[in-house]
């Protein structure tokens, strides 16, 4: 982050009304004032003026003073909304209950997560066998007296001797890495630092695991520094960080992101070649010649050496690799790639494309377990070899009446859906079938390996907590491994997904929640939510925050945009680069399909989005600041001509573009929230959320957006920020820090959308 200078002291600033958006208050807000400085950038010929550039230094005396002001002006504001504390209670309640994870195994032990309730952080069993006693193996509570302390990554060695874990601090991105016996429970003296943006994985030997790393940085901010050079290293348990071998980097290429991961035959390092967050990726390899004893230092193999399309490692068997591919299949499929004659000519697709989206897949037993997306919701589909068809098949799944024509489903159900087509596969591979879901909905995990013959996965939907299933691979039968038992009464309510068309006529699918019965006459406070970006779908999962909005009175919608992952390849590049603003544009139309089908009306509508949503959110209301009764903006990318400058934000330019390149600088002011931010107009209620320790998108973006906007403000409507300490971008954040920024706000919505909820 840079450092500019900044005079005068904090005053407080008055703001007048206006008369765009409609005004929720009766009396001006004061706030924090927040001195403008003289700094100009010229991008191609032309002067952009960037007065706040003195709050991108998090660490001046200056900022810091200006966050404990905006945070008193917060706090005051939010202190004085009756329904805060009752809020805060009731999200407490239906917090507190019992949530795992899926299990994976090593080793025959089984290792789990469970958070009892309110512990600000999951710990993680182990169970020495399925049927054995489950026993602590490492609880991250102990490691910092607030839970700011977070476990981010694990992995087991392949005898499950050894754990190798990652902890992160007050959120940041930085991990630091330990090892622990698995059999005592008790940690190495191994202390491996400056990983970030790292996997682990174990040789079979159970000596050491390869991880990613940045160099120590020597100066300047750790937590602003932009990050480049990218390596892959190999620790032997026992021995000091110091000798560490260098396994692979790139110094011809700073801006590579490499990772790496051991095939589940210990036979092959598979090294991962990504350039920022763009989707498409090299795939490299190194073949360890004996997992017993592995040769860690054998050449990098360049499988498949270009930049072309996403290439993601499945399996293999022995020197055939599965790799799923959106090469000629924007879908995407499954090809099998013989490392001994890998010319794209001798590929052969052993699960072609669908018309659902393919959006991960792993190898468990004898099958290909495929994870697809149909109109945003999951479906898992097996394939199996030929030479397996011994092996029973899955048996055919009843065909079930739909139970609600108009698009209206309870996904409280336990019943199966109905079994879709599969694609067709060639080279061997024979669709099995497809795993029986309680409803519709996302499944998170899939944990197996190839030759078990049990897999776990995790199950939600936004009326169906996480559940966790173990499925049998042999007989094909499904149960429940772990249940939770929330206090929320889930029957009350329904879902229904509906599709509204954008501006150019696309169709947009989206998810809305809420009491059954419920009376469309236009006065239901509505939460609007989502994402569009970096070809990541926003897919149906329980929360206990929106139970309690539910429970309010509220409405929870979920928008699929462009620019995310539902539909493939099309749908991503859809809604990225000069094509962004059909991002917003099918955020805009979902607001107004919900006021139009009178589910609620602009006084009564807010909208939420984190990190890139926040950036939505940002774009949306200095576009059309009339539409919304409230916003939400939470860690947003909201200066677009400097995000490239900080930390990984230059990984964000495949997505984005560069204010580097004349064309793009272009595109991304037109819509760049900082920038399209204009005196005297009425902006929405905004109640902003980002954190100090948040290191992806640093809170400079939201501190310079807030304090251009309380400046701008042109009516009586507040424009606040609530900010975070010891936090980062979310990953990892405490129990109770979730708590009370959920009732923070909903207490803003409370008094923004003029609600008077029945609050148990």
């Amino acid at each position: 982050m840079l450092r500019h200078s900044f005079r005068s002291s904090l005053l407080l600033l008055t703001i007048v009304g206006g008369t765009t958006a409609a005004q929720t208050q009766t009396s001006p807000i004061s706030y924090p004032a927040a001195a403008r400085g003289t700094q100009v950038d010229v991008y191609h010929g032309i002067s952009i003026a960037d007065p706040y550039r003195w709050l991108e230094d998090t660490d001046s005396p200056e900022t810091k003073a200006w966050v404990e002001a905006e945070n008193r002006a917060t706090d005051s504001f939010l202190a004085t909304i009756p329904e805060r504390a009752a809020i805060k209670n009731r999200l407490t309640e239906l917090w507190n209950y019992a949530r795992f994870s899926a299990p994976f195994k090593e080793g025959g032990r089984y290792f789990y997560f469970q958070n009892t309730g309110l512990q600000n952080q999951s710990v993680l069993y182990v169970q020495d066998g399925r049927g054995a006693a489950p026993r602590v193996l490492l609880d991250p509570n102990l490691l910092s007296p607030d839970g700011t302390v977070a476990l981010s990554g694990q992995a087991a060695s392949d005898d499950g001797h050894y754990l190798a874990y990652s902890i992160s601090t007050s959120g940041s991105d930085w991990q630091e890495l330990h090892v622990r016996d698995v059999n005592n429970a008790r940690d190495l003296p191994d202390i491996v630092k400056w990983v970030k943006f790292s996997s682990i994985a174990w040789t079979h030997d159970n000596k050491g695991f390869f991880y990613s790393r940045y160099d120590e940085p020597t100066s300047g901010n750790k937590m602003t520094n932009v990050n480049r050079n990218h390596k892959i290293y190999y620790h032997r348990v026992g021995r000091p960080q110091s000798s560490d071998e260098l396994i692979y980097d790139r110094p011809d290429q700073p801006d590579w992101l490499l990772f790496g991961s051991v095939t589940d035959d210990g036979q092959y390092l598979i090294i991962t070649v990504a350039q920022g967050t763009d989707e498409r990726n090299r795939l490299y390899f190194i073949d360890l010649d004996n997992p017993g004893k592995p040769e860690i230092n054998n050449p990098v193999v360049r499988l498949i050496d270009r930049f072309d399309a996403k290439y993601e490692f499945v399996g293999n068997r022995r020197t055939m690799f599965y790799v799923r591919t959106d090469r000629n299949a924007p879908k995407g499929r499954i090809v099998a790639v013989s490392i001994d004659n890998p010319r794209e000519e001798r590929w052969n697709t052993i699960v072609g494309e669908a018309k659902d989206a393919l959006v991960d897949a792993t190898t468990a037993g004898n099958d290909i377990v495929a994870n697809y997306l149909q109109d945003a919701h999951s479906s898992i589909r097996f394939f199996s070899a030929s030479r397996d068809d011994r092996r029973d098949q899955l048996p055919r799944q009843p065909q079930q009446q739909q139970r609600n024509p108009a698009t209206v489903y309870d996904d409280t159900s336990t019943a199966p859906i109905v079994t879709r087509g599969l694609p067709q596969t060639s080279g061997g591979f024979t669709p099995r079938g497809e795993l029986a879901l309680p409803g519709i909905g996302t499944v998170n995990e899939i944990h197996g390996k190839q030759g078990d013959d049990e897999l776990f996965y995790s199950f939600t939907s936004f009326l169906y907590p996480t559940t966790v299933y173990r499925y049998d691979l042999k007989s094909r039968r499904n149960e429940v491994f772990r249940a939770p038992k929330v206090s929320f009464d889930p029957s009350r309510y329904e879902t229904r997904q509906v599709f509204f068309a954008s501006k150019d006529g696309t169709r947009v699918p989206m998810f809305i929640t809420a009491k059954k019965g419920l009376q469309l006459d236009g006065n239901n406070p509505t939460l609007l939510y989502a994402y569009g970006g970096f070809n990541i779908p926003s897919t149906p999962s329980f929360s206990s925050a929106n139970a309690g909005w539910l429970e309010m009175g509220g409405i929870y919608a979920l928008a699929n945009i462009r620019g995310g992952g539902e539909y493939g390849k099309d749908w991503h590049e859809g809604g990225m680069l000069a094509k962004k603003q059909n991002v917003f544009d099918d955020f805009i139309a979902a607001a107004e399909y919900l006021i139009r089908e009178k589910y609620t009306s602009t006084p009564k509508l807010a909208i939420r989005g984190g990190s890139n949503g926040g950036l939505l959110v940002g774009a949306v209301m200095t576009q059309r600041p009339e539409r919304f009764g409230a916003t939400l903006p939470e860690v947003g990318v909201m200066d677009m001509l400097r995000f490239q400058k900080f930390t990984i934000g230059w990984a964000w330019t495949s997505d984005y573009g560069s204010s580097d390149n004349a064309e793009q600088f272009n595109y991304l002011r037109a819509y760049s929230p900082l920038h399209n931010i204009k005196q005297g107009t009425c902006y929405p209620p905004t109640l902003a959320f980002t954190a100090d320790h948040d290191d992806r998108v640093v809170p400079g973006h939201t501190f310079k957006f807030i304090a251009t906007l309380q400046a701008a403000q042109g009516c009586p409507n507040p424009v606040l920020v609530r900010i975070e300490t010891k936090a980062g971008h979310g990953a990892g954040k405490p129990t109770t820090k979730q708590i009370d920024e959920a009732a923070d706000r909903f207490a803003f919505l409370v008094r923004e959308l003029r609600m008077k909820p029945a609050l148990q």
